[in-house]
């Protein structure tokens, strides 16, 4: 995996997170711009899932495990969509807090996912 990549994602989940949870304290629902910022991590998230796929077909493998490794890699994938679907139908506040949550959610997977990687894990 490109390790550039992983901290690159992890710190523009965090970014919107931050984003999102001003949002939510400053009592507004998620607006076009935060669809912007999350349709920017969800591309970062693709090229990703993209990379990790080309590097499983060449024959790399991760320390802890290809299935591990593809369930990690295809839930962090789904993660912002998935937050974005969910503040569409919820066009209050906690429309905000749940893309700040997702956020967080896909840094944590963003972890996850060196960790599988490289096996520097427990």
């Amino acid at each position: 995996m490109l390790d550039a990549l992983t901290v690159a994602i992890g710190v523009a989940a965090l970014a919107l997170a931050a984003w999102c949870g001003f949002a939510a304290w400053r009592d507004q629902p998620t607006k076009d711009w935060h669809f912007i910022g999350m349709a920017v991590v969800t591309v970062l998230v693709l090229a990703q899932l993209v990379i990790g796929l080309v590097q499983l077909s060449r024959g790399e493998k991760p320390g802890q495990g290809t299935v591990l490794f593809l369930a990690y890699l295809v839930g962090a994938f789904a993660t912002i969509p998935a937050a974005g679907f969910l503040s569409l139908s919820e066009r209050t506040k906690w429309g905000s807090v749940t893309v700040a949550a997702g956020a967080v959610v896909l840094a944590v997977l963003e972890v996850r996912l060196y960790d599988i990687w490289g096996n520097t894990g427990a």
